[in-house]
Parts: C-alpha cells; sequence; structure tokens
C-alpha cells in the first residue's frame, strides 16, 4: 500500500451490501432445471457472472429463449427486496469519515440497480462510484470491472481492497491484483479462505483498523 495515496474500497453488490444471493438461486434454478439439467445446483454454479455472460455460455442456442429470460428476470427483480448486510451501512460510513473512496462494483446491469435504488435511495450518497455490467465489456471473473474501479480514482491496485462473496469475483479481485476480503455469506468460510486474504461472516465486527491491516 503507498501510504501517500487514497484508499478505496471496491464492493461487489448482492451478498456483499445486500442479502439477495439466495433470491437469485431460486430463479436460477428454475431456468436451469428447464434449460440445463446436466447441472445440478445452477443458481449457484453460475453466481458472480452478469447477464450477458450467462447468455453467452448457457443460452446462446436458440436465442429466442434469451427475451423470455430478460422479461422474466425484469419482473422478479422488480418484485425482489433488498436487506442490507448486517453491519455494511455503518462499515460505509466510517470508511467515509476516513475519507476511503467506495465504488459499487457489480455484475448487475443499470436497469437491476435502478430496483435497488428505489428500495434504498440513499444508496448513491453513501458511495462515490458505480461501476455496472453495462459499463465494463468482460464479466468477472475477468478482472476488468476492479481496474476499471482504480482508474475511476486515479489509484494503484495496491491501494484498493475488494469485497466480494462469489467464486468468481473472488477470482476477479486477485486478478486485478488487489486485496481481497471474501463475505461468507453466499459460500461457506471454508470453500473460500484460499481465495480471499481475510473472511468475514459480515461487517458488524469488521472496521476501518482491520482493512487496512489487511492492506498492509
Amino acid at each position: 500500500m503507498n501510504k501517500e495515496n487514497t484508499i478505496a474500497a471496491l464492493f461487489d453488490f448482492d451478498g456483499v451490501i445486500v442479502d439477495t444471493e439466495s433470491q437469485y438461486t431460486l430463479f436460477w434454478d428454475e431456468k436451469g432445471k428447464i434449460h440445463h439439467p446436466e447441472i445440478p445446483n445452477f443458481g449457484y454454479h453460475i453466481k458472480g457472472q452478469s447477464l450477458k455472460e450467462l447468455y453467452k455460455n448457457y443460452f446462446f442456442h436458440p436465442e429466442s429463449l434469451q427475451p423470455q429470460i430478460t422479461q422474466d428476470l425484469n419482473e422478479f427483480e422488480a418484485q425482489m427486496v433488498f436487506p442490507y448486510i448486517p453491519g455494511v451501512v455503518e462499515f460505509m460510513k466510517e470508511l467515509r469519515e476516513h475519507g476511503v473512496k467506495i465504488a459499487i462494483v457489480t455484475s448487475s446491469n443499470d436497469k437491476k440497480m435502478s430496483n435497488a435504488y428505489r428500495a434504498h435511495p440513499e444508496l448513491k450518497s453513501m458511495v462515490d462510484a458505480i461501476i455496472t455490467a453495462d459499463k465494463v465489456t468482460h464479466s468477472k471473473p475477468h478482472p476488468e470491472c476492479f481496474l476499471l474501479g482504480a482508474q475511476t480514482f486515479g489509484l494503484p491496485v495496491e491501494n484498493c481492497v475488494v469485497f466480494e462473496d462469489s467464486f468468481h469475483g473472488l477470482e476477479a479481485g486477485n486478478r486485478a491484483g488487489m486485496k481481497v476480503i471474501g463475505l461468507a455469506t453466499t459460500n461457506p468460510a471454508a470453500s473460500i479462505m484460499d481465495r480471499a486474504n481475510l473472511v468475514i461472516p459480515d461487517f458488524l465486527d469488521f472496521n476501518y483498523e482491520k482493512m487496512i491491516a489487511v492492506l498492509q
């Protein structure tokens, strides 16, 4: 960490800021049973990928499937609830007090995020930047989104810490050359320990000093 530079905290959204992963698992498990019965636990298998990547990897043929899935997903997301991960709001406030730059870096698109903004009008004011799937070319586990986060703030990667829960997201943070803190909200802590510099269950017992200790 370059102590002369500002620090940036780059947060994934689902499973890190809001507890929505179980809802998505139900949706994609149903799609998996219909279109990919050969892949068990489909909703768990595809976590961290953008819709564009899901279409490319799993629903590319026939393409006529995609408009219906998009419609179903839009209707589903419009009814979703977005409860905050315990402690995350207070933690973000503490980061702000210490001058840390904050970005949401998510595989969700702008349309989905608009639903989250309606549920939490304060969300945009809690962060300095929001990078969605519509702003990048490559989905996680490609590091592009996190590198764009560092670029947005004009910071070196060693001054950025990633907060992630999915395997794809954790890999993206590591490939970006950043310190990675894993949230054991989607996957058991034991399954992500080798992919993160630190694993936490939520933000209730986590603070600015503990984050700095990971960066040093």
